[in-house]
């Protein structure tokens, strides 16, 4: 169940089960999927400096996660970052600074921060070093960037997906949450048999 924390339900929305909570509400936005951009690294090195040089060595990891991290895969043309700080709960390290040179605060939950750009074309992932989040989502891109047969079905999903309307983002992605669990339960057998490791 989602519910206001404030009479002004489009501030801030709290999602009671999981304890998310929603910097802005809940907003509805087309999806839209495109064909793989060769801009799309250059544009998440772009952001990787920008990010760097707010946080220094707190920025333990920058790593371009996501569909625009997997060459060849159509996607939402919005680059998702990894960042991975010593402890993402201590906001006190890394979120004024990201604050400061113009990422917005959108999402807050346990074990994860996501910041983004005003034109919400950048989505900065924020999680502990070492973490779960941040092995499943590399992990991920490292699959979808070896298994060319997931990479398919996955942009098949995303594109009929597309075509539907959609209260909101997050409504979208769980609607692939089905799919995403078999490709993980893939990956994680690849993983296990070869010894993968974050890189």
């Amino acid at each position: 169940m989602i519910r206001p924390t404030a009479p002004a339900a489009r501030a801030k929305i709290v999602d009671v089960n999981d304890r998310r909570e929603l910097i802005g509400g809940i907003e509805k936005r087309d999806i839209r999927i495109v064909d793989y951009d060769a801009a799309w690294p250059r544009r998440f090195a772009e952001e990787r400096a920008r990010i760097a040089a707010a946080l220094g060595a707190t920025a333990r990891r920058i790593d371009h996660i996501g569909s625009t991290s997997v060459p060849g895969l159509a996607a939402k043309p919005i680059i998702d970052i990894d960042l991975s700080v010593p402890d993402v709960e201590d906001e006190a390290t890394y979120l004024d600074a990201l604050l400061a040179v113009g990422y917005r605060l959108r999402v807050r939950e346990p074990g994860h921060r996501m910041v983004r750009t005003p034109h919400h074309d950048v989505h900065v992932h924020i999680c502990t070093l070492g973490s779960e989040w941040e092995r499943r989502h590399l992990l991920f891109r490292d699959w979808l960037r070896l298994d060319a047969a997931d990479r398919t079905a996955y942009e098949q999903l995303k594109r009929k997906l597309a075509q539907r309307d959609w209260a909101d983002m997050n409504a979208y992605a769980e609607e692939k949450g089905p799919l995403i669990t078999e490709i993980t339960r893939r990956a994680q057998e690849w993983a296990q048999n070869c010894g993968w490791t974050p890189v």
